[in-house]
């Protein structure tokens, strides 16, 4: 049998499916981490003698780490081998994990999480490559919906699984709890993946480009800096951000230039050029701005403006993650029988109706309306991650399929950094501008405002158990009403300013090209 026709006839001994669950399951690990910490940074702080400015390094950390590494995954998988890269990534992802559980101060745990990101970088690529290889075109819409489970869910769960852990256990728990995932997930890989013929052709043929890692690592350290700590920084006023701004953009030029000049670099960003690639990068990017943007509005709108806990906030996000999980088979279902790129387009529409309907808040929401609010915002997710997977990849040639999927990746997660920049940044400017025009309405030449104070100070004097100045208590609960309601309405702008973003990438989905459909009807159209 010849080389091409071995390739060609190659099949996993091992069950796909069987494989398929493996390999996600350790993503699935690798992106709830990046999310669980969020709610137990405070309890860090306290119990590490730390401030919370400080303990928020063990975020920014990890995502440094984590976002230099995903571009160049697939370099590695070349250098080593990607099973043996895969394992060696989810050994070290748990033994760190341990290491940041038994961390007695920050400085250690700083480390530790960065080790861990760097690990964990490997995990999302190289599942999505191993699921492109396992399933032959025709099943990787079902495929990707297992991948979707990792990709949508865990990012939803992270923050009520982390409060609850942290709650009723220790923050220590929310690293631990990976190590028995670890050690399954570890012994199943060894058991049931394995590289295909092309995969092991490429095996320890990979040169070291060390100025393209370099550049990378420069790029992707500075402008994640940049992100994650622009907001405690007040952005540009703070010369740390502008510096870390104009390294970004000055790496990112040479960045670009070299990888497209060297001869063998460590990424190649020629896979780029294919239309439907390009396309994916781009819908994916969209979908990633709106997915962890909204994951940080709805429980902070929820923790700062309506009083709830960490726990009960994310309890607000569960059930949105449940709709996802139920409509993902559905999905499955209505892939082979309509094109697919029709699926993406109507997942666009679900998404700016979605967010349409989320600008419907009031001081007086409840628990109920504001997990339906949640529900309209997620409903949208399983009709475009899994589409937009399958599009994207449809035309990639089998060598660059290592490249694509780092690159992919990267972009779905830089994009969801930036959606949270974004989304809490546009938040404090829109407060701000609403407060300055809402606070044009409490002169004393306006009638309403006058009524109101009085009404207010009467309403205080009447309570038998106030000894304190009455209009002095009434000025304080205006403020305070005059700030939730600027709050409510710089809300209601994100979220319009993300339903534009969304309807307007909709004519781009008609651009994707028709998947054809495979032999025996099995395919998309």
């Amino acid at each position: 049998m010849t080389a091409s026709a071995e390739e060609q006839n190659w099949r996993p001994k091992g069950n796909p499916w069987l494989i398929a669950v493996v390999v996600t399951l350790a993503a699935f690990m690798e992106v709830l981490d990046t999310t669980i910490v969020n709610v137990a940074l405070p309890h860090i702080a306290g119990s590490l003698s730390a401030s919370y400015d400080e303990a928020t390094w063990a975020l920014t950390s990890y995502l440094v780490a984590n976002s230099i590494v995903l571009p160049i995954s697939g370099f590695f998988g070349r250098l080593i081998g990607r099973k043996r890269y895969f394992v060696i990534c989810i050994i070290s992802f748990t033994a760190c994990s341990f290491l940041c559980g038994i961390a007695s101060n920050l400085s250690q745990l700083i480390v530790f999480r960065i080790a861990q990101g760097f690990f964990g970088g490997g995990l999302q690529p190289n599942q999505q490559s191993i699921i492109l290889d396992t399933f032959p075109p025709n099943q990787r819409g079902r495929a990707f919906s297992l991948t979707a489970l990792a990709t949508i869910v865990a990012p939803v769960l992270g923050p009520t699984l982390g409060g609850w852990i942290t709650d009723s256990f220790s923050w220590r728990w929310v690293f631990l709890i990976n190590i028995p995932i670890g050690v399954l997930t570890t012994f199943a890989v060894i058991a049931l993946v394995e590289d295909p013929p092309w995969v092991k052709k490429q095996e320890g043929k990979a040169s070291i480009d060390y100025v393209g890692i370099s550049l990378i690592a420069l790029t992707f350290a500075s402008f994640q800096i940049m992100l994650d700590r622009g907001e405690d920084d007040d952005w540009f006023s703070s010369p740390f951000i502008r510096a870390m701004a104009a390294c970004a953009a000055i790496s990112v030029s040479f960045t670009i230039g070299w990888l497209l000049y060297a001869r063998k670099p460590v990424v190649d960003i020629r896979v780029l050029k294919d239309r439907n690639f390009a396309l994916g990068c781009a819908a994916i990017s969209v979908f990633a701005t709106v997915l962890y943007g909204s994951n940080v509005l709805v429980p902070q709108l929820a923790q700062e403006h309506l009083g709830y806990t960490a726990t009960l906030a994310g309890l607000v996000l569960s059930p949105g993650a449940l709709m996802v999980i139920l409509f993902i088979p559905l999905i499955a279902f209505i892939m082979p029988r309509m094109q697919t790129r029709y699926l993406a387009s109507f997942g666009f529409v679900l998404m700016g109706t979605g967010l349409l309907y989320s600008r419907h808040i009031a001081p007086n929401i409840d628990f109920r309306h504001l997990v339906m609010l949640r529900i309209s915002q997620t409903l949208c997710l399983a009709f475009l991650f899994v589409p937009v997977s399958v599009l994207a990849y449809q035309t990639i040639a089998q060598r660059l399929q290592s490249d694509a999927t780092a690159l992919f990746t990267m972009f779905r997660n830089v994009a969801g950094s930036v959606g949270i920049s974004l989304s809490t940044a546009a938040i404090t400017s829109r407060t701000q501008t609403h407060m300055a025009y809402l606070s044009g309405h409490l002169g004393s030449t306006d009638v309403n405002f006058r009524n109101t104070l009085a009404q207010l100070t009467a309403a205080i004097r009447n309570l038998g158990s106030f000894t304190g100045d009455a209009t002095r208590a009434a000025l304080s609960q205006t403020y305070q009403a005059l700030l939730l309601q600027a709050s409510l309405l710089a809300y209601m702008d994100v979220f319009l300013f993300f339903a534009i973003g969304a309807f307007l990438f909709i004519p781009f989905t008609f651009l994707f090209s028709p998947i054809k459909k495979a032999a025996g009807g099995a395919g998309a159209h």
